[in-house]
């Protein structure tokens, strides 16, 4: 049950304190922040075929290892950092997502450069207002949509890997370009107020 009420979460976020926090507190409230979304996009890659429990019990490990997910430093690694990473369980040991974070890293900044940030590049796949999910029940949650085809089209093209649609929908979610708390959550409605006043700086 909700802490702020009798309504229920969503039920994805009941199993640990841990996911309880993330989604009273990050899941679906609209991001700007360019180092907030290279995190996201970063631990949304390290998920693939893994639960979002793992990779939430390992974020520490990660902002550890990433310098706190600065993408000009996390540009700039090499093989001594992958190889840092691989030895240390605090992490997903799997080479081709880390060495990609490393490439994607610098897609990032050319996004970046090339927009002014990479908050107004990655906002156009939703026309620059989130997404107001109206879903019911957690079987009625796509596991992609053709934003997030477009998005994964898009990423691929210029350089990134580990984008596929359904990544790339999971990443819309968790920065809050999509609202998919279920209608019944109280989350859903503080989540779609700051829908209604976002603007992008």
């Amino acid at each position: 049950m909700s802490a702020t009420g009798t309504a229920p979460r969503c039920a994805w976020a009941l199993h640990s304190a841990l996911e309880i926090d993330y989604h009273d507190t990050e899941w679906g409230r609209p991001q700007t922040d360019d180092r907030i979304l290279f995190e996201f996009l970063l631990l949304e890659g390290a998920q693939a075929g893994l639960s979002w429990r793992t990779v939430l019990e390992k974020r520490e490990g990660y902002r550890r290892h990433f310098l706190g997910f600065d993408p000009r430093r996390v540009a700039a690694f090499g093989a001594t950092e992958i190889e840092a990473m691989l030895a240390d369980p605090g992490v997903i040991r799997h080479r081709g997502k880390l060495e990609s974070a490393v490439d994607n890293a610098r897609v990032f900044l050319e996004l970046q450069a090339k927009h002014g940030s990479f908050a107004r590049y990655l906002w156009q796949f939703t026309d620059g207002k989130p997404l107001q999910g109206q879903r019911e029940s957690m079987g009625q949650i796509p596991a992609q949509t053709p934003e997030s085809q477009r998005m994964s089209r898009e990423l691929k093209r210029q350089g990134m890997r580990f984008v596929g649609p359904t990544i790339c929908y999971a990443y819309m979610q968790a920065v809050g370009l999509v609202n998919d708390h279920l209608l019944s959550c109280p989350c859903h409605g503080d989540c779609a107020t700051a829908g209604e006043r976002f603007t992008l700086p």
